[in-house]
């Protein structure tokens, strides 16, 4: 936890962010984003997924790709500016809907899902918050349904937690008991990938 930024980030954190720039991340052009992307497809078990839900798609980049294995995929971001892009890129893909939301405080609580992806998204949350998520996003998973969390590990000076205090919540929840199983786990260089099913 980052004593220097106990706080998650507000949508206008965000928000300028793309005011400054389309791409901030690079999720468009990146050597890095693109090996990540194609690693986090590729660790998805199933063929096909009957409902996804995926948190922070940002431009759509990676909403994309996971599209071709999913009937339907809700995809939100905090952000306006991101989701016309998303909307844009995806437009020929009638499985995808998009939504503006900010979690934890707004969810979609009317859908459940077999698929659940969280990819750089978690240590914009403050420690309460990522609790507070962590357990709407349990509801919401069928069980034997697929958590896929991918994140960057280096520390980041204004984000509340890291890529390795997100994953290590979500795999607390599949010791003693848990309501998770921890199916796969690898390190690259610069991320982590963890593959966790609902029991």
């Amino acid at each position: 936890m980052n004593p220097n930024q106990p706080h998650t980030l507000p949508p206008e954190y965000f928000n300028e962010v793309y005011r400054a720039t389309t791409d901030p991340w690079g999720f468009e052009t990146s050597p890095y984003e693109q090996a990540k992307y194609a690693d986090t497809v590729a660790a998805l078990p199933k063929a096909s997924y009957e409902s996804a839900f995926e948190v922070g798609c940002s431009l759509g980049v990676l909403t994309q790709l996971i599209a071709a294995r999913c009937q339907h995929l809700l995809a939100v971001d905090v952000a306006e500016a991101p989701l016309e892009r998303a909307r844009q890129r995806c437009a020929q893909l009638p499985q995808v809907e998009f939504r503006q939301m900010t979690l934890p405080t707004e969810f979609p609580t009317d859908l459940s899902f077999d698929l659940i992806v969280l990819s750089e998204v978690g240590y914009y949350w403050s420690a309460p918050d990522l609790e507070q998520v962590a357990d709407q996003l349990l509801t919401a998973l069928r069980p034997g349904g697929h958590l896929l969390l991918v994140h960057w590990t280096p520390p980041v000076h204004d984000y509340p937690l890291t890529g390795d205090e997100v994953h290590q919540h979500f795999l607390d929840k599949t010791i003693s008991g848990g309501p998770l199983q921890h199916l796969h786990g690898h390190r690259a260089t610069q991320y982590r990938l963890d593959l966790l099913a609902r029991h």
